[in-house]
């Protein structure tokens, strides 16, 4: 089982995600108002890149934390079912 971990980078990754959130609902708006699909495509990109950027965030500090707890204590076997799991996201 997969136990719920709070990274401290958790609230800007949520806030990310809630401001892409908003420009996503601003693009749907532009594309039923029939503005130009440059300006919708260039705003989808930045939605886009601002996901990938939160995910790659999120990613990257679980995998910090797991190796941070399995340097922590040597004598534990490091669970590498996570690592398999998360790695199939990148």
């Amino acid at each position: 089982m997969i136990k719920s971990i709070q990274h401290t980078t958790h609230h800007d990754i949520v806030k990310r995600l809630k401001r892409a959130d908003g420009h996503l609902h601003s693009v749907i708006e532009m594309i039923e108002s029939g503005r130009p699909c440059v300006d919708s495509a260039q705003q989808l990109y930045a939605v886009e890149k601002a996901i990938t950027q939160a995910k790659r965030v999120l990613i990257q500090d679980h995998i910090n934390h797991c190796l941070d707890a399995a340097s922590a204590d040597a004598a534990s076997r490091l669970d590498t079912t996570e690592f398999k799991a998360i790695a199939k996201y990148l």
